[in-house]
Protein backbone atom coordinates (compact mmCIF):
# COMPACT_ATOMS: atom_id res chain seq x y z
CA UNK A 1 0.00 0.00 0.00
CA UNK A 2 1.11 3.58 -0.59
CA UNK A 3 -0.32 6.68 1.08
CA UNK A 4 -2.71 7.41 -1.83
CA UNK A 5 -3.98 3.85 -2.38
CA UNK A 6 -7.76 3.50 -2.38
CA UNK A 7 -8.52 1.56 0.80
CA UNK A 8 -11.97 0.28 1.74
CA UNK A 9 -12.56 -0.38 5.43
CA UNK A 10 -15.71 -2.50 5.80
CA UNK A 11 -17.34 -2.03 9.19
CA UNK A 12 -15.67 1.32 9.89
CA UNK A 13 -18.09 2.23 12.68
CA UNK A 14 -17.41 -0.90 14.68
CA UNK A 15 -14.77 -1.61 17.29
CA UNK A 16 -12.15 -2.98 14.86
CA UNK A 17 -13.02 -0.94 11.78
CA UNK A 18 -12.92 2.39 13.60
CA UNK A 19 -9.53 1.52 15.10
CA UNK A 20 -8.16 0.62 11.64
CA UNK A 21 -9.42 3.93 10.24
CA UNK A 22 -7.81 5.85 13.13
CA UNK A 23 -4.51 4.07 12.62
CA UNK A 24 -4.51 4.50 8.84
CA UNK A 25 -5.06 8.25 9.23
CA UNK A 26 -2.27 8.50 11.79
CA UNK A 27 0.07 6.76 9.33
CA UNK A 28 -0.85 9.21 6.57
CA UNK A 29 -3.20 7.19 4.37
CA UNK A 30 -5.52 9.72 2.75
CA UNK A 31 -7.76 7.85 0.28
CA UNK A 32 -10.05 5.92 2.63
CA UNK A 33 -13.41 4.56 1.52
CA UNK A 34 -16.15 3.82 4.07
CA UNK A 35 -19.84 2.96 3.90
CA UNK A 36 -22.43 2.52 6.63
CA UNK A 37 -24.46 -0.68 6.69
CA UNK A 38 -27.52 1.39 5.71
CA UNK A 39 -25.84 2.67 2.54
CA UNK A 40 -24.20 -0.67 1.70
CA UNK A 41 -25.62 -3.98 2.97
CA UNK A 42 -22.85 -6.51 2.44
CA UNK A 43 -25.33 -9.32 3.04
CA UNK A 44 -26.87 -8.52 -0.35
CA UNK A 45 -24.86 -9.92 -3.26
CA UNK A 46 -25.97 -7.57 -6.04
CA UNK A 47 -25.55 -4.52 -3.83
CA UNK A 48 -22.04 -5.61 -2.87
CA UNK A 49 -21.07 -6.38 -6.48
CA UNK A 50 -22.26 -2.97 -7.68
CA UNK A 51 -20.26 -1.21 -4.99
CA UNK A 52 -16.98 -2.99 -5.79
CA UNK A 53 -17.49 -2.59 -9.53
CA UNK A 54 -18.10 1.15 -9.16
CA UNK A 55 -15.52 2.06 -6.50
CA UNK A 56 -12.71 -0.38 -7.42
CA UNK A 57 -10.84 -0.29 -4.09
CA UNK A 58 -7.24 -1.46 -4.26
CA UNK A 59 -7.07 -2.75 -0.68
CA UNK A 60 -9.78 -4.01 1.65
CA UNK A 61 -9.93 -4.46 5.41
CA UNK A 62 -12.92 -6.78 5.98
CA UNK A 63 -13.94 -5.88 9.53
CA UNK A 64 -17.73 -5.92 9.02
CA UNK A 65 -19.49 -8.60 11.07
CA UNK A 66 -22.32 -9.35 13.47
CA UNK A 67 -20.63 -9.86 16.84
CA UNK A 68 -21.63 -10.36 20.46
CA UNK A 69 -21.08 -12.24 23.68
CA UNK A 70 -22.50 -15.52 25.01
CA UNK A 71 -26.07 -14.20 25.37
CA UNK A 72 -26.18 -12.73 21.87
CA UNK A 73 -24.60 -15.79 20.26
CA UNK A 74 -27.08 -18.08 22.00
CA UNK A 75 -30.13 -15.93 21.32
CA UNK A 76 -29.61 -14.88 17.70
CA UNK A 77 -28.04 -18.07 16.34
CA UNK A 78 -29.62 -17.97 12.88
CA UNK A 79 -28.75 -14.29 12.42
CA UNK A 80 -25.15 -14.85 13.50
CA UNK A 81 -24.44 -17.63 11.02
CA UNK A 82 -26.40 -16.12 8.12
CA UNK A 83 -25.19 -12.53 8.42
CA UNK A 84 -21.52 -13.43 8.86
CA UNK A 85 -21.44 -16.02 6.08
CA UNK A 86 -23.15 -13.67 3.63
CA UNK A 87 -20.94 -10.68 4.50
CA UNK A 88 -17.78 -12.71 3.99
CA UNK A 89 -18.90 -14.55 0.86
CA UNK A 90 -20.17 -11.43 -0.91
CA UNK A 91 -17.23 -9.19 -0.01
CA UNK A 92 -14.53 -11.75 -0.81
CA UNK A 93 -16.09 -12.76 -4.12
CA UNK A 94 -16.70 -9.15 -5.20
CA UNK A 95 -13.15 -8.21 -4.22
CA UNK A 96 -11.80 -11.00 -6.40
CA UNK A 97 -13.98 -10.08 -9.37
CA UNK A 98 -13.08 -6.37 -9.19
CA UNK A 99 -9.33 -6.96 -8.97
CA UNK A 100 -8.61 -5.96 -5.38
CA UNK A 101 -4.84 -6.18 -4.86
CA UNK A 102 -5.02 -7.37 -1.28
CA UNK A 103 -7.70 -8.12 1.30
CA UNK A 104 -7.36 -8.68 5.03
CA UNK A 105 -10.11 -10.78 6.59
CA UNK A 106 -10.78 -10.43 10.32
CA UNK A 107 -11.40 -13.84 11.84
CA UNK A 108 -11.90 -14.96 15.43
CA UNK A 109 -10.05 -17.15 17.90
CA UNK A 110 -13.26 -19.13 18.46
CA UNK A 111 -12.41 -21.19 15.35
CA UNK A 112 -9.81 -23.27 17.18
CA UNK A 113 -12.23 -24.91 19.58
CA UNK A 114 -14.38 -25.96 16.65
CA UNK A 115 -11.56 -27.29 14.48
CA UNK A 116 -9.65 -29.18 17.17
CA UNK A 117 -12.18 -30.45 19.72
CA UNK A 118 -15.89 -30.77 20.39
CA UNK A 119 -18.16 -27.95 19.31
CA UNK A 120 -18.57 -25.10 21.82
CA UNK A 121 -22.36 -24.73 21.63
CA UNK A 122 -22.71 -21.06 22.62
CA UNK A 123 -20.34 -19.99 19.83
CA UNK A 124 -21.10 -22.48 17.06
CA UNK A 125 -22.89 -20.25 14.49
CA UNK A 126 -20.29 -17.48 14.64
CA UNK A 127 -17.38 -19.92 14.54
CA UNK A 128 -18.70 -21.74 11.47
CA UNK A 129 -19.13 -18.45 9.62
CA UNK A 130 -15.60 -17.32 10.49
CA UNK A 131 -14.10 -20.64 9.38
CA UNK A 132 -15.96 -20.29 6.09
CA UNK A 133 -14.40 -16.86 5.55
CA UNK A 134 -10.89 -18.22 6.20
CA UNK A 135 -11.41 -21.04 3.72
CA UNK A 136 -12.89 -18.66 1.14
CA UNK A 137 -9.73 -16.55 1.29
CA UNK A 138 -7.52 -19.60 0.98
CA UNK A 139 -9.36 -21.10 -1.98
CA UNK A 140 -9.66 -17.77 -3.83
CA UNK A 141 -5.90 -17.45 -3.45
CA UNK A 142 -5.36 -20.94 -4.81
CA UNK A 143 -7.89 -20.87 -7.65
CA UNK A 144 -7.84 -17.25 -8.77
CA UNK A 145 -4.41 -16.03 -7.69
CA UNK A 146 -5.80 -13.55 -5.18
CA UNK A 147 -3.80 -12.13 -2.29
CA UNK A 148 -6.26 -12.45 0.59
CA UNK A 149 -4.96 -12.92 4.13
CA UNK A 150 -6.75 -13.72 7.38
CA UNK A 151 -5.90 -12.76 10.93
CA UNK A 152 -7.21 -14.39 14.09
CA UNK A 153 -7.41 -11.80 16.88
CA UNK A 154 -8.04 -12.79 20.45
CA UNK A 155 -10.82 -11.11 22.48
CA UNK A 156 -10.83 -7.39 21.72
CA UNK A 157 -11.86 -4.27 23.60
CA UNK A 158 -11.43 -0.52 23.37
CA UNK A 159 -13.07 2.73 22.19
CA UNK A 160 -16.28 2.28 20.16
CA UNK A 161 -16.91 -1.10 21.75
CA UNK A 162 -20.43 -2.49 22.07
CA UNK A 163 -21.68 -1.83 25.60
CA UNK A 164 -25.22 -3.13 25.08
CA UNK A 165 -25.75 -5.54 27.98
CA UNK A 166 -27.62 -8.07 25.82
CA UNK A 167 -25.15 -8.29 22.95
CA UNK A 168 -21.74 -7.16 24.27
CA UNK A 169 -18.66 -9.23 25.01
CA UNK A 170 -17.52 -9.82 28.56
CA UNK A 171 -15.06 -6.96 29.07
CA UNK A 172 -17.25 -4.04 27.91
CA UNK A 173 -20.20 -5.62 29.72
CA UNK A 174 -18.20 -5.67 32.95
CA UNK A 175 -17.15 -2.04 32.52
CA UNK A 176 -20.74 -0.96 32.10
CA UNK A 177 -22.16 -3.12 34.89
CA UNK A 178 -19.65 -1.89 37.45
CA UNK A 179 -20.13 1.71 36.32
CA UNK A 180 -23.90 1.44 36.70
CA UNK A 181 -23.50 -0.29 40.06
CA UNK A 182 -21.23 2.54 41.24
CA UNK A 183 -23.80 5.12 40.12
CA UNK A 184 -26.51 3.15 41.95
CA UNK A 185 -24.49 3.10 45.17
CA UNK A 186 -23.97 6.85 44.94
CA UNK A 187 -27.64 7.48 44.19
CA UNK A 188 -26.70 9.04 40.85
CA UNK A 189 -29.86 8.10 38.97
CA UNK A 190 -29.43 10.91 36.47
CA UNK A 191 -26.18 9.36 35.19
CA UNK A 192 -27.92 5.97 34.95
CA UNK A 193 -30.73 7.46 32.85
CA UNK A 194 -28.22 9.09 30.50
CA UNK A 195 -26.16 5.92 30.30
CA UNK A 196 -29.15 3.83 29.16
CA UNK A 197 -30.05 6.40 26.55
CA UNK A 198 -26.49 6.39 25.21
CA UNK A 199 -25.55 2.71 25.37
CA UNK A 200 -28.83 0.90 24.90
CA UNK A 201 -31.21 -1.41 26.76
CA UNK A 202 -33.49 1.51 27.61
CA UNK A 203 -36.62 -0.44 26.59
CA UNK A 204 -37.13 -3.36 28.97
CA UNK A 205 -39.94 -5.92 29.21
CA UNK A 206 -40.51 -7.50 32.62
CA UNK A 207 -43.45 -9.87 32.86
CA UNK A 208 -46.48 -7.98 31.58
CA UNK A 209 -44.82 -4.63 32.29
CA UNK A 210 -42.65 -2.62 29.91
CA UNK A 211 -40.16 -0.06 31.15
CA UNK A 212 -38.73 2.70 28.99
CA UNK A 213 -35.78 4.53 30.48
CA UNK A 214 -36.49 8.23 30.15
CA UNK A 215 -35.34 11.48 31.74
CA UNK A 216 -38.08 11.20 34.37
CA UNK A 217 -38.06 7.43 35.00
CA UNK A 218 -38.72 6.90 38.74
CA UNK A 219 -35.88 5.61 40.88
CA UNK A 220 -37.82 2.49 41.85
CA UNK A 221 -38.24 1.55 38.19
CA UNK A 222 -34.52 2.09 37.59
CA UNK A 223 -33.70 -0.27 40.44
CA UNK A 224 -35.99 -2.91 38.89
CA UNK A 225 -34.40 -2.48 35.45
CA UNK A 226 -30.87 -2.84 36.83
CA UNK A 227 -31.85 -6.05 38.59
CA UNK A 228 -32.61 -7.60 35.20
CA UNK A 229 -28.92 -7.17 34.37
CA UNK A 230 -27.57 -8.58 37.61
CA UNK A 231 -27.11 -5.25 39.41
CA UNK A 232 -28.87 -5.39 42.77
CA UNK A 233 -29.37 -2.87 45.54
CA UNK A 234 -29.16 -5.01 48.68
CA UNK A 235 -29.88 -2.20 51.10
CA UNK A 236 -31.79 0.83 49.84
CA UNK A 237 -30.95 2.97 52.82
CA UNK A 238 -27.18 2.34 52.81
CA UNK A 239 -26.93 2.02 49.00
CA UNK A 240 -25.02 -1.26 49.20
CA UNK A 241 -25.10 -3.06 45.87
CA UNK A 242 -23.93 -6.33 44.34
CA UNK A 243 -23.15 -7.33 40.75
CA UNK A 244 -23.93 -10.90 39.67
CA UNK A 245 -22.04 -12.33 36.70
CA UNK A 246 -22.67 -15.41 34.57
CA UNK A 247 -20.75 -18.63 35.21
CA UNK A 248 -18.14 -19.50 37.79
CA UNK A 249 -15.52 -16.90 36.95
CA UNK A 250 -12.96 -19.66 36.34
CA UNK A 251 -12.84 -19.41 32.53
CA UNK A 252 -9.65 -17.90 31.11
CA UNK A 253 -9.63 -15.20 28.45
CA UNK A 254 -6.94 -13.27 26.62
CA UNK A 255 -7.66 -9.62 25.76
CA UNK A 256 -6.05 -7.33 23.18
CA UNK A 257 -6.52 -3.56 23.00
CA UNK A 258 -8.13 -2.83 19.63
CA UNK A 259 -5.63 -0.14 18.64
CA UNK A 260 -2.89 -2.76 18.90
CA UNK A 261 -4.88 -5.04 16.60
CA UNK A 262 -5.27 -2.22 14.07
CA UNK A 263 -1.52 -1.65 14.14
CA UNK A 264 -0.90 -5.36 13.54
CA UNK A 265 -3.35 -5.50 10.61
CA UNK A 266 -1.73 -2.54 8.85
CA UNK A 267 1.72 -3.98 9.59
CA UNK A 268 0.75 -7.20 7.77
CA UNK A 269 -0.97 -5.42 4.88
CA UNK A 270 2.08 -3.26 4.28
CA UNK A 271 4.69 -6.02 4.45
CA UNK A 272 3.45 -9.57 3.91
CA UNK A 273 1.54 -11.61 1.33
CA UNK A 274 -0.50 -14.75 1.93
CA UNK A 275 2.35 -17.00 0.78
CA UNK A 276 4.49 -15.69 3.64
CA UNK A 277 1.71 -15.72 6.24
CA UNK A 278 -0.04 -18.97 5.41
CA UNK A 279 -3.75 -19.57 5.87
CA UNK A 280 -3.94 -17.15 8.79
CA UNK A 281 -1.89 -15.57 11.57
CA UNK A 282 -2.84 -15.15 15.23
CA UNK A 283 -2.82 -11.74 16.90
CA UNK A 284 -2.86 -11.53 20.67
CA UNK A 285 -1.00 -10.39 23.75
CA UNK A 286 0.21 -13.85 24.83
CA UNK A 287 -1.26 -13.77 28.36
CA UNK A 288 -4.67 -14.68 29.75
CA UNK A 289 -6.65 -13.99 32.91
CA UNK A 290 -9.64 -15.55 34.66
CA UNK A 291 -12.97 -13.78 34.42
CA UNK A 292 -12.96 -13.47 38.21
CA UNK A 293 -9.59 -11.70 38.23
CA UNK A 294 -10.62 -9.56 35.26
CA UNK A 295 -13.74 -8.49 37.15
CA UNK A 296 -11.63 -7.55 40.16
CA UNK A 297 -9.33 -5.43 38.00
CA UNK A 298 -12.25 -3.61 36.37
CA UNK A 299 -13.97 -3.05 39.73
CA UNK A 300 -10.83 -1.29 40.96
CA UNK A 301 -10.42 0.83 37.82
CA UNK A 302 -14.09 1.86 37.77
CA UNK A 303 -14.12 2.51 41.50
CA UNK A 304 -16.97 0.16 42.47
CA UNK A 305 -16.55 -1.07 46.06
CA UNK A 306 -19.66 -3.24 46.31
CA UNK A 307 -19.92 -7.03 46.21
CA UNK A 308 -19.37 -9.48 43.34
CA UNK A 309 -21.20 -12.79 42.92
CA UNK A 310 -21.32 -15.50 40.25
CA UNK A 311 -24.38 -17.38 39.00
CA UNK A 312 -23.10 -20.94 38.55
CA UNK A 313 -26.27 -21.99 36.73
CA UNK A 314 -25.20 -19.91 33.72
CA UNK A 315 -22.58 -21.03 31.16
CA UNK A 316 -18.91 -20.04 31.24
CA UNK A 317 -18.45 -20.48 27.50
CA UNK A 318 -15.16 -21.83 26.18
CA UNK A 319 -12.94 -22.80 29.18
CA UNK A 320 -9.82 -21.16 27.78
CA UNK A 321 -8.81 -19.08 24.73
CA UNK A 322 -5.11 -18.25 24.60
CA UNK A 323 -3.47 -17.80 21.20
CA UNK A 324 0.01 -18.80 20.11
CA UNK A 325 1.40 -15.50 18.81
CA UNK A 326 4.94 -16.66 18.05
CA UNK A 327 4.50 -16.29 14.28
CA UNK A 328 3.58 -12.60 14.24
CA UNK A 329 6.25 -11.82 16.84
CA UNK A 330 8.84 -13.43 14.57
CA UNK A 331 7.56 -11.23 11.75
CA UNK A 332 8.49 -8.23 13.87
CA UNK A 333 5.28 -7.10 15.60
CA UNK A 334 4.26 -7.07 19.25
CA UNK A 335 1.49 -5.30 21.21
CA UNK A 336 2.23 -2.14 23.19
CA UNK A 337 -0.75 -1.83 25.57
CA UNK A 338 -1.03 -3.72 28.86
CA UNK A 339 -4.44 -5.00 29.92
CA UNK A 340 -4.69 -2.56 32.83
CA UNK A 341 -3.71 0.44 30.70
CA UNK A 342 -6.12 -0.62 27.96
CA UNK A 343 -9.02 -0.93 30.39
CA UNK A 344 -8.24 2.51 31.84
CA UNK A 345 -8.27 4.02 28.33
CA UNK A 346 -11.50 2.23 27.47
CA UNK A 347 -13.26 3.31 30.67
CA UNK A 348 -12.13 6.90 30.16
CA UNK A 349 -13.62 6.81 26.65
CA UNK A 350 -16.81 5.23 28.00
CA UNK A 351 -17.32 7.91 30.64
CA UNK A 352 -16.49 10.73 28.23
CA UNK A 353 -19.04 9.51 25.69
CA UNK A 354 -21.83 8.69 28.12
Amino acid sequence: MDKHSKIYVAGHRGLVGSAIVRRLKIKGYSNLLTKTSKSLDLRRQKETERFFEKERPEYVFLAAARVGGILANNTYRAQFIYDNIMIAANAIDAASRSGVKKLLNLGSSCIYYLLTDTLEPTNEPYAIAKISAIKLCRYYNEQYGANFISVMPTNLYGPNDNFNLETSHVLPALIRKFHLAKCLQHGDFESIRKDFQRYGNHEISMGNARFVMQEDTPEADIVNILELFGIHLTNYASRKSVVTLWGTGSAFREFLFVDDLADACIFLMERYDYREIGEFVNIGIGKDITIKDLAGMIMQIVGFDGALEFDHSKPDGTPRKLLDTERIRKLGWKPETTLEDGIRKTYAWYVKNS
